[in-house]
């Protein structure tokens, strides 16, 4: 085995011991170097993409339209200049095969990723969501990928579920635990429920879920502490940090055109201090 690939593989160790009990695992995911180098400074234990993130910085809208290779390029770039295990978010595979699963898979560890979120929509034909079945093929096709690598590897499996509303929202709590607790079967490591917000609905997911559980924070979400006490093993933040970058940029752009002050800029990261973190990486 190479040091790189060796190293790979303890990154992959300490990630997946990073999912198992308290403290709770919280990642304000990245979408560039900078961002990440930020993350990591700051003493977070590892770093997510954010596949909106990516493909807005690369000039894409979100929902695979940046292709497998250019998501992997940025993975790959971030790995490169972090010390700290990376996760990818690679949206729904690229493909809706369960080839095309494992190729993503084969793609964000040759990237020098350890884990990948995994999406199961949209769906084909106008669905929502793809068909139960089908996912449950994708999700073990890419877990057999990630075993045949030899890279320890965290698969989150998603359900969007309460993210896309489906269904009558009655149904919602009984469709998104089938779902995950299919994924789960099929080898999913950790299961994510983007979409809810209340603790509620939260410490029941817990209860009926039979894995790990990742949470998307929004501003309406419990605290940190509170996800903790409810047994929530993983929090992230989605396209949520580069999105409340790109509004400070806006509220600047409308200071500077509507007063031609520059208040916005209070407060800036010093460019010394930025030059310092990047000569760093």
């Amino acid at each position: 085995m190479t040091r790189s690939a060796e190293a790979q593989r303890r990154r992959g160790e300490v990630f997946r011991r990073l999912h198992a009990g308290k403290p709770i695992l919280v990642l304000p995911n990245v979408w560039d170097v900078a961002s990440a180098r930020i993350v990591e400074q700051a003493g977070f234990p590892a770093i997510a993409t954010s596949s909106a993130g990516v493909a807005f910085a690369l000039g894409y809208p979100d929902g695979e339209r940046i292709s497998r290779d250019e998501m992997a390029a940025a993975v790959a770039r971030i790995v490169a200049h972090v010390a700290v295990p990376v996760t990818a978010d690679m949206e729904s595979g690229y493909g809706r095969r369960p080839e095309d699963a494992a190729a993503t898979v084969r793609a964000a560890i040759a990237a020098g990723a350890v884990g990948m979120n995994f999406e199961d929509s949209p769906g084909e034909r106008g669905e929502p969501l793809l068909a139960e079945a089908l996912q449950v093929e994708r999700v073990r096709a890419a877990r057999e990928a990630a075993d045949a690598s030899g890279v320890p590897f965290v698969l989150n499996a998603r359900t969007d579920v309460y993210l896309d509303s489906v269904g009558a929202p009655e149904t919602r709590l009984a469709h998104a635990v089938r779902r995950l607790n299919a994924y789960r079967a099929a080898g999913a490591d950790c299961l994510f429920a983007p979409g809810v917000t209340d603790a509620d609905t939260i410490a029941t997911l817990m209860r009926q879920v039979s894995g790990p559980l990742n949470i998307l924070a929004s501003v309406a979400s419990p605290p940190v502490a509170e996800l903790e006490r409810l047994g929530v093993a993983r929090v992230s933040l989605g396209s949520g940090p580069m999105r409340a970058g790109l509004t400070v940029l806006k509220r600047l752009t409308e200071e500077l055109r509507a007063a031609g002050t520059y208040g916005a800029l209070a407060g800036a990261i010093p460019h010394a201090e930025l030059n310092r973190l990047l000569a760093g990486a």
